[in-house]
């Protein structure tokens, strides 16, 4: 397995796993980013985010061996008016057949060591309370799962009600 950042040609390979991740969350529709998006949003000139993947080498569909992404850990920078300069991990998703393999913990790995290098103060992410094996691989590594904060969010259909509605 190799552990590496991802370029433009993985986000085919991201959308599909961003996808699988959607089906496990329940949430099979939801996606709506295309892998034009990710290149243009992880690849201009100022990225919006930043992914690493986990490639293996294994039998491709077409019957011959070749790199697989099995596993992504897509991140962006953010400020704390506590702690200064944080990584949020947006999503960390392995291939379910590749799951206790390792996968998850390499690429949980490369994203603490990559904030250590930053010199970040905090590294954060989001786990649904049903999910427990997550919740305790994350509270095996050190890390607290927070019983005491909500996460608020305003979806698109949110925005343009409050923006048309509420600011006249």
């Amino acid at each position: 397995m190799v552990i590496r950042k991802g370029n433009p040609e993985d986000m085919k390979a991201v959308l599909e796993l961003i996808q699988e991740l959607a089906d496990f969350e329940k949430e099979p529709d939801a996606v709506v980013v295309t892998a034009e998006d990710l290149i243009r949003d992880g690849f201009g000139k100022t990225p919006l985010f930043h992914v690493f993947v986990a490639e293996v080498e294994s039998e491709l569909t077409d019957g011959k061996q070749g790199k697989q992404i099995v596993g992504i850990a897509l991140y962006y920078y953010r400020y704390s008016t506590w702690k200064g300069k944080t990584i949020h991990l947006e999503d960390l998703v392995v291939k379910d057949k590749m799951r206790g393999t390792g996968v998850g913990y390499a690429l949980y790995s490369e994203i603490i060591k990559q904030g250590q290098k930053d010199k970040v103060r905090r590294i954060e992410w989001n786990v649904l309370d049903w999910n427990t094996p997550a919740i305790a691989f994350y509270e095996k590594s050190g890390a607290r799962v927070l019983d005491d904060w909500r996460v608020a969010q305003m979806d698109e259909a949110a925005i343009n009600y409050f923006v048309e509605n509420k600011l006249k």
